[in-house]
C-alpha cells in the first residue's frame, strides 16, 4: 500500500514512520525541504499510484488546512480518497467533503490522539466518513492504532465530520481531567501535611480509580522537576475546548467541569485579574475582608 502524508511535523511525522515500519510505503511533504520527500504538493500526488490514491493531511487547523484540501482538489482525480486527521472544527469537514466530491474524491476525517507518544504507543484513531471510504483506508487505520483490539483503539464514530466531533469532545474532557489533577497536585503542596507530593500521586498510578495515563505523565513531569519550578504557569488552548463549549451551549448540554477548565486556562494568562480583584473589592465593601495593596502601589 502506498499513500501520501501532508505535513510532517511532530504528529505527522511520527505518524510516518509508524506507517512504514508497518510496511506501508510513504511520500511525505512538509514545508520543511529537510523532511520532504517530494517539492511540492503536485509532486506528492505524482509520486503516489493512480488510481485509487489516498493522501493523508496532518497540518495546522484553520486555513492551512483549508488551503491544502483547496489545492489537492485540484489535483486529485476521481476515486481518490483524502483523509483529513488535524484537529480541525467538524464544521468545516462538511465543505471540504463537497469540494472534493465535485471532483469525485472521497473524504474521511480523523480525529487523531496520541500526541508525541503515538509512534510507539500507537493512536486513538475517530474516523467519520462512508463506510466504503473508511473501509478502504482501514490498513493505515490498523497499523496506525494501538496494538490490540481494533475497537479499543479505533472507531467509525458516524458520516463525515463525526471523527473531528469525537475528537472534539475527546479533547474537552481531556482539559476537565488536567485540571483536575494539577488542583489536586496544588492542595496538596498547600495543605502542609503532605509532605511528598510528587510521591502521593505515583501511589495513585495503580490500584487507585484515579490511575490514568495523564497521571503517569504529571508523576514523570514532577520526576524531573518535582516543584514544577522551570515552568510558567501560562496554559494555552487548542480551540477544541471552546468549540466544546460552544456545543454544549447549542445543545443545552450541561459541562461545568470542562467549562471551568477552559476558563481556568485563561485566567493562567493574565498577570493581573480584574476579576479576583472585583471579588477582592466586593469581600471588602460588605464584609470588610482586608485587600492586599497591588505590586508597585504606594
Amino acid at each position: 500500500m502506498h499513500v501520501g502524508l501532508v505535513g510532517l511535523g511532530r504528529m505527522g511525522g511520527n505518524m510516518c514512520e509508524r506507517l512504514r515500519r508497518a510496511g506501508i510505503e510513504v511520500t511525505g511533504f512538509d514545508r520543511d525541504p529537510a523532511v520532504s520527500d517530494v517539492d511540492s504538493l503536485a509532486g506528492l500526488v505524482e509520486a503516489v499510484p493512480a488510481p485509487g490514491r489516498i493522501v493523508w493531511v496532518m497540518v495546522p487547523a484553520g486555513e492551512p488546512t483549508h488551503a491544502v484540501v483547496g489545492e489537492l482538489a485540484g489535483l486529485l482525480a476521481e476515486g481518490d480518497l483524502v483523509i483529513e486527521g488535524g484537529n480541525s472544527h467538524y464544521v468545516d469537514d462538511a465543505k471540504h467533503a463537497e469540494l472534493l466530491a465535485a471532483r469525485g474524491v472521497g473524504y474521511v476525517d480523523v480525529g487523531v490522539s496520541g500526541g508525541v507518544w503515538g509512534l510507539e504507543n500507537g493512536y486513538g484513531l475517530m474516523a467519520g466518513g462512508a463506510l466504503e471510504h473508511v473501509d478502504r483506508a482501514m490498513p493505515l487505520f490498523d497499523a496506525l492504532r494501538p496494538a490490540g483490539p481494533r475497537e479499543e483503539g479505533f472507531v467509525h464514530a458516524g458520516g463525515v465530520g463525526a471523527g473531528h466531533y469525537a475528537k472534539m469532545v475527546h479533547n474537552g474532557i481531556e482539559y476537565g481531567l488536567m485540571q483536575a489533577y494539577a488542583e489536586g497536585f496544588e492542595l496538596l503542596g498547600a495543605s502542609g501535611v503532605v509532605t511528598d507530593v510528587p510521591g502521593t500521586l505515583k501511589a495513585w498510578s495503580r490500584g487507585t480509580v484515579v490511575r490514568s495515563w495523564l497521571l503517569d505523565l504529571l508523576v514523570e513531569a514532577l520526576e524531573a522537576d518535582p516543584e514544577l519550578a522551570s515552568i510558567d504557569d501560562w496554559v494555552a488552548d487548542s480551540g477544541e475546548g471552546r468549540w466544546t463549549v460552544d456545543e454544549a451551549i447549542d445543545h443545552a448540554v450541561p459541562l461545568p467541569v470542562i467549562s471551568a477548565a477552559l476558563f481556568a486556562r485563561f485566567a493562567s494568562r493574565q498577570d493581573d485579574s480584574p476579576a479576583m480583584k472585583a471579588v477582592a473589592a466586593l469581600r471588602h465593601q460588605f464584609g470588610g475582608h482586608a485587600t492586599r495593596p497591588a505590586q508597585g502601589a504606594d
